[in-house]
């Protein structure tokens, strides 16, 4: 069985080092018929060399940077987006370096690299259906096991049913069943997804699939997400997991403020037009005001005015606070454009100048739907441990209507696992969603917060 596994995998990799030497041998084709002559400084054979070695480096963190090496894991649409957005990304960077290489000015010596981009988009969509094919027939969804307690499954069963094509739950168990029949259950199945179950339950199945090789999934608790960031303290021969629980390091908040900085200042430049447009719309549509204020909260609970262009009527919320709905009467048609488009977050932008945001952080929530929150979740406030951001790990891999509890746990995954490399993939991420309409996709119709009573 694990020889045919690692076969499987084997074959899935050499599929993804096919598409990466395809593009690499693209790139290099136009390198030295097209562009090498043209350059001011001619390179020899190392140097074309290295030229080749640079772009190919560049094709391979992008691509698995945006998640386009993940065929099966996501969706088939997904990975042809994620892997032409790479395939812009690797080529316009590639363009500028040898735009330095050959003096020349941007506008120069395009059409190859253009060229180049529209074949290497043809080929990852060929190799993305290819690859799907193969990874169908290699890897039929699992047959799994789901074991619960007394939080009902059905909201992961819900969200399961959406991945029909990897995961498919033959069978659930109660822990209530007792310790002795939940094995005797995991005994019967390939794959285990154990639920929001009491750690005593979970590790006892957890220990018992590790040792017989069995495939597990496990819905993780907080807890098991500030474990991911522990250091290894090997001081004796008793391991040790130490827990820093402080936040960001000087040095840290130093180079996170400066990019803050940098960024703030290139998007406000880049896209006054657009909110020159947006402010002209809004106000033509009906004569209000075009920014919106609203008091949220940033690091450690200190309050703060979010600035946001206007896309509800003028006293959208005379009736109390309340999130935005899918079907939501209050936004108008100006606001449905920007909303779907995320614009309408741009003015935040200047609070990313002033400092009260950070260009990548926890969704800046309204301090009575935090308070609503936190009678249920007492840990809702950990967000606050990072200064809100105009972007995130929870707006990038969750949507809008992300419940509370679920967007706690990918909030905190991204402020304790932070560095800087995780915000620029974040970023490079965030145009991704744009494009997504579950990610501006309001609450359910009959919901004032995202919170459900499941």
């Amino acid at each position: 069985m694990r020889a045919k596994e690692q076969t499987k995998r084997l074959i899935m990799f050499w599929t993804k080092v096919l598409i990466v030497l395809i593009q690499t041998g693209m790139f290099a084709w136009v390198w030295y018929i097209k562009l090498k002559d043209l350059a001011e400084i001619q390179y020899w054979r190392r140097g074309n060399w290295a030229v080749i070695a640079l772009y190919f480096v560049m094709v391979v963190v992008f691509s698995k940077s945006f998640g386009g090496y993940k065929v099966g894991y996501l969706r088939n649409w997904d990975v042809i987006y994620t892997q032409i957005f790479a395939v812009l990304v690797t080529n316009g960077m590639a363009y500028i370096q040898l735009c330095l290489i050959g003096n020349w000015k941007l506008s120069e010596n395009l059409s190859p690299i253009l060229i180049l981009t529209g074949i290497d988009i043809v080929l990852v969509v060929i190799w993305v259906v290819f690859m799907r094919w193969i990874y169908t027939n290699l890897f039929p969804p699992h047959q799994m096991l789901l074991i619960h307690g007394d939080i009902s499954p059905d909201a992961i069963m819900h969200k399961l049913e959406t991945r029909e094509d990897r995961f498919h739950i033959k069978e659930t168990v109660h822990i209530q069943s007792g310790i002795e029949a939940v094995l005797d259950k995991i005994d019967e199945h390939e794959v285990v997804l154990i639920g929001d179950i009491p750690a005593h339950e979970r590790n006892i199945f957890l220990k018992y699939c590790f040792a017989r090789n069995i495939r597990c999934y496990s819905i993780p608790k907080i807890s098991d997400i500030m474990i991911t960031s522990a250091a290894n303290i090997e001081l004796f021969d008793s391991p040790l997991l130490l827990f820093r629980n402080k936040g960001l390091t000087a040095g840290q908040s130093f180079t996170k403020r400066a990019m803050d900085i940098v960024i703030s200042l290139v998007g406000i430049v880049l896209s006054s037009p657009f909110m020159l447009l947006i402010a002209a719309a809004i106000k033509l549509y009906d004569r209000g005001p075009v920014i919106y204020k609203q008091e949220r909260l940033t690091l450690d609970g200190e309050p703060f005015s979010i600035w946001k262009f206007r896309s509800m009527v003028v006293d959208s919320e005379k009736n109390g606070a309340r999130l935005a709905a899918k079907n939501d009467d209050r936004i108008t048609p100006v606001g449905k454009v920007i909303r779907r488009l995320h614009f309408d977050e741009l003015p935040q932008l200047f609070n990313v100048l002033n400092g009260e945001m950070s260009f990548v952080g926890p969704r800046p929530e309204r301090e009575e739907i935090y308070e609503e929150y936190e009678k249920y979740i007492p840990q809702f406030r950990y967000r606050l441990k990072m200064k809100a951001g105009l972007t995130g790990y929870a707006q990038v891999y969750g949507n809008y209507q992300t419940v509370p509890y679920d967007k706690l746990k990918l909030d905190l995954t991204y402020i304790e696992k932070y560095n800087i490399f995780l915000d620029i993939k974040l970023i490079f991420m965030t145009v991704k969603i744009l494009f997504q309409k579950e990610k501006s996709e309001g609450v359910d119709d009959n919901l004032t917060t995202a919170m459900r009573n499941e």
